[in-house]
Parts: structure tokens; sequence; C-alpha cells
């Protein structure tokens, strides 16, 4: 399993370093949406508002700290659709699930490059904060925000998968895809605080997990809160885990067997 599992991770390596302009233009980004963010946050002062005061910072450290975990977890582990609509593209997915691998195999091997990968991004956000922007992390609770990035990676594997389950049997249309990387962007506090939006909104944006995730890593950097302190949003983590897991183990099965079926996994 261990010798499959790196052979995916391998491949995956190769074809990403053989693009290596890509691979700068992606740092070159991640750079500039920082800066964006950092004027925006100039130009209203640089003030801790109300929606903010519950974190202890101002908008800058909290946008760059969401961003940084959202595409470490939203955007990079979730994206497991984005890596099986590739190999549709490629012609390989046909070839490597004809293999005799069970497909939990191919699930983590594409999972741990997507740690990996999406580690380098966070990685650049982290790295500008605190030594281009000066922002503090003196105050993080080290044990709290390792186990809230734990069960946030369960989770959104978990979505990640159902997700690439749509893909393998309607190849493009991918509903579960656009609610990882927009609604949930849109409504889970990645870009502000889910405390300036109306009621109804707010109320929406509590059926996510990572609303959950990001209030808990915000306070769990910023201001050291301890697994007690955070024990709702915990607990919102694992239960999520303990339902998306199985759910998306089965789905991944369910659309493995119907494209078999109908012949369709070499189609794109």
């Amino acid at each position: 399993m261990l010798r499959k599992t790196f052979a995916i991770i391998k491949k995956d390596f190769l074809a990403e370093a053989s693009y290596k302009l890509s691979f700068l233009l992606n740092i070159f980004s991640v750079t500039a949406v920082v800066f964006v963010y950092f004027f925006i946050d100039r130009l209203f002062g640089q003030r801790i508002t109300k929606h903010l005061q519950e974190f202890g910072v101002n908008y800058f450290s909290y946008v760059l700290l969401s961003m940084a975990f959202f595409s470490y977890i939203g955007s990079g582990i979730g994206s497991f659709s984005l890596r099986l609509r590739l190999e549709q593209m490629q012609g390989t997915l046909e070839s490597i699930l004809l293999t005799p691998t069970k497909p939990y195999v191919i699930l983590l091997g594409l999972g741990l490059w997507n740690i990996i990968f999406s580690s380098l991004n966070a990685a650049v956000y982290i790295v500008l904060g605190y030594f281009v922007f000066k922002i503090n992390f003196s105050g993080i609770n080290i044990i709290s925000t390792i186990l809230i990035l734990t069960l946030s990676i369960i989770c959104f594997s978990g979505l990640g998968i159902i997700s690439a389950s749509f893909i393998i049997i309607f190849k493009k249309g991918n509903p579960v895809g656009w609610i990882i990387n927009t609604l949930q962007g849109l409504l889970s506090g990645v870009y502000f605080p889910i405390t300036v939006m109306p009621p109804f909104l707010q109320f929406a944006a509590k059926c996510f997990p990572i609303t959950y995730a990001i209030r808990a890593m915000e306070l769990a950097v910023y201001k050291g809160y301890n697994i007690s302190q955070l024990k709702l949003e915990m607990t919102v983590l694992f239960i999520s885990c303990i339902i998306l897991l199985p759910l998306s183990k089965l789905s991944f099965e369910h659309a493995l067997n119907i494209a078999r079926r109908q012949g369709s996994l070499c189609q794109y």
C-alpha cells in the first residue's frame, strides 16, 4: 500500500515540477493577494472594529490567517475533484483505476499530495505575515491549533472525496465543489467575520463546518484559546468527520461502480 501511495505522490510531484513557471506564478499570485488585503486594511486605518474585537487583531491579520487556512483545507485538501478531473483529461484516470489498486489507496495518494502542495501555499501566507508584515503569532496555542488542523483535514478530505464522486459520474458540473470553493468562502468567515452579515446569512454560515474551523483557528492562534474554550467548534468538527468520512467512501465507491458499468472512466 505504501509503495503505491508514494508512487502516486511521486507522479504528481514530477508533473508539478515540470511546470516551474506555473509554480512561481502561484507564489506571485498569493503574494499579490496578501498585499491587496494589506492595503485595504490601511485604507480603513488598521483599526480593530467591533467585529474583530473577539479576535483582538486588525482586519489584515484576521484575513491573512483565514485565507491561509482556507487555501490549505478548502481549495487545497478539498481539491480531489480537480486532481481527478486532470487525470481524466490526461487520459490516465482509467489506467490508474483499472490497476489492482484499492480506491482508498488512490485517494490516500491524492490526499497526501494535496496536503504537501497546500502546505507550500499556506507557508507563503504565514512567512509573509510574520517576516514582511510583522504579525504577532506569539499567543498561539499549539495543541489547539494542531487539533483544529487535524480535524479540518479529515473533514475536508471527506468533502473533497464526495466532490470527486460527482466528477467521476458527470465529468463537469460539480455542486459540492462549488459549495466548497465559492459558497463556503463567501459565508464562512474567510474574508470577513460572519457577524458583519445579516442574521439569516449568519444562520446559513453556521451550517458549514469551515465556519467553526476558521473561528477556532483565529482564536487559537491570536488569543491562545485552549481545547475547553473551543469545545463547541471542536465538537462540530468531530461530528462532521464522523459523518463525512463514511459517506465519502460510499459515494466514491458508488460513483466508480456507475462509471465502470457505463464504461465512462476514460471519458471527459
